[in-house]
């Protein structure tokens, strides 16, 4: 990890289009924690924490509570373990797991495409009203 550059928090905010309220609060619930912090003080974070600060950010618009998110990267934080990888049931159960969390954002997503097709048709309509409007009125 000393091989990796560490940034602080303004620029991670600025590559993950979080706030820097946001990553504070994700911190202290426990989702992201910095990888280091100066002599300074300040928070200091790698390109593993920006991966991780996306993937939360990713997590947001399905609507996945902060327990979920934590289950959901403590789980993939174990299946990527390089010491002591899970094996035999406790593979299982956390594959299992992991799967059940895809089935939810899968149907989260269609959710949200059909949500986006409405509006899209919603939009359209107030388009075709306006122009008929301007049609008429000219």
């Amino acid at each position: 990890m000393t091989d990796q550059r560490q940034m602080q928090i303004g620029e991670v905010a600025e590559r993950t289009g979080l706030s820097l309220r946001t990553i504070r609060h994700y911190e202290e619930v426990g989702l992201v924690i910095p990888s280091a912090r100066s002599k300074g003080g300040f928070r200091l974070y790698t390109d593993s924490d920006v991966e991780r600060l996306m993937v939360i950010r990713r997590m947001k618009p399905l609507d996945f509570s902060l327990e979920e998110m934590r289950d959901l990267l403590d789980i993939t934080d174990r299946l990527a373990a390089t010491d002591d990888r899970p094996v035999g049931e406790e593979l299982k159960r956390l594959r299992e797991r992991l799967d059940s969390y895809r089935e939810v954002a899968d149907a989260r997503c269609e959710t949200l495409r059909a949500r986006l097709e409405m509006a899209e048709d919603f939009a359209a309509t107030l388009r075709r009203r306006l122009q008929a409007d301007a049609r008429s009125g000219a």
